[in-house]
């Protein structure tokens, strides 16, 4: 077995991860450092580390909802010693246990945490176009034309376009918009940087359902166990 897909299936990170992780010497395959990708082990007999760290491949699965709240990084760790997203579920073990793409340090809401790479990989790559639903209040309310450019396809200030979303007026709050965004694509800061273009910066950003899951009533930084409909719902995306 490939060691990319062996940490993949530890849940120690997806595939992409995996690699960057090799790429940077923070794997070992019976004390020697890793430096290819193509590398094959045999899970029953090598000893496979990450940071020093024995990555068993048995580990039981773990699907948490969380309700992030702002001022956290969604991430294991951070160089600037900020909390992460994991500081906030208390369980004994959290070997592996990594969050599903990202929602930035003052963004809040929905976001799936496990130690499931294989699935990590599924559902944050680009090709599944899996649905995620925002609720943003932005500064003034764009015209109709401005929220057309959103809908369309909107060029950002690195040049990049972004594809098509669906995009509302909820609500006008204090002479401010609450929108509805429902996009796929995983662009870093992505709505924040939409919003920027037409001239209507971000005030407040909270995720409200990946696909079909949604965070109904678990309140700001509170996390809960999927149950076995939703792992699977996930699982066959």
């Amino acid at each position: 077995m490939r060691i990319q897909k062996f940490l993949s299936r530890a849940g120690v990170a997806s595939r992409r991860k995996a690699e960057e992780l090799i790429k940077h010497g923070r794997v070992k395959v019976n004390g020697k450092i890793i430096e290819s990708m193509g590398v094959k082990i045999d899970p029953e007999n090598d000893e496979i580390k990450v940071d020093n760290r024995i990555v068993k491949g048995n580990q039981k699965k773990i699907y948490i909802m969380l309700n992030k709240p702002k001022g956290y990084i969604s991430s294991v760790s951070d160089p600037f010693n900020r909390p992460t997203v994991i500081d906030l579920i208390d369980i004994d073990n959290k070997d592996g246990l990594h969050p599903v793409g990202r929602l930035d340090y003052d963004s809040e809401g929905l976001l799936l945490l496990t130690n499931d790479g294989e699935l990590t990989f599924k559902l944050t790559h680009p090709k599944y176009e899996i649905n995620k639903t925002y609720i943003v209040e932005v500064k003034g309310i764009p015209p109709s034309q401005k929220m057309h450019m959103l809908s369309k396809g909107i060029k950002l200030e690195d040049g990049l376009i972004t594809k098509p979303a669906k995009v509302k007026i909820k609500e006008l709050k204090n002479n401010n918009a609450v929108l509805e965004f429902i996009i796929h694509e995983g662009k870093k800061r992505q709505i924040r940087r939409m919003c920027k273009a037409i001239g209507h910066p971000v005030i407040k950003l909270k995720r409200t359902k990946i696909g079909n899951l949604a965070l109904k009533n678990l309140n700001t930084g509170k996390w809960r166990f999927l149950n076995e409909e939703e792992i699977q719902y996930l699982k066959n995306i």
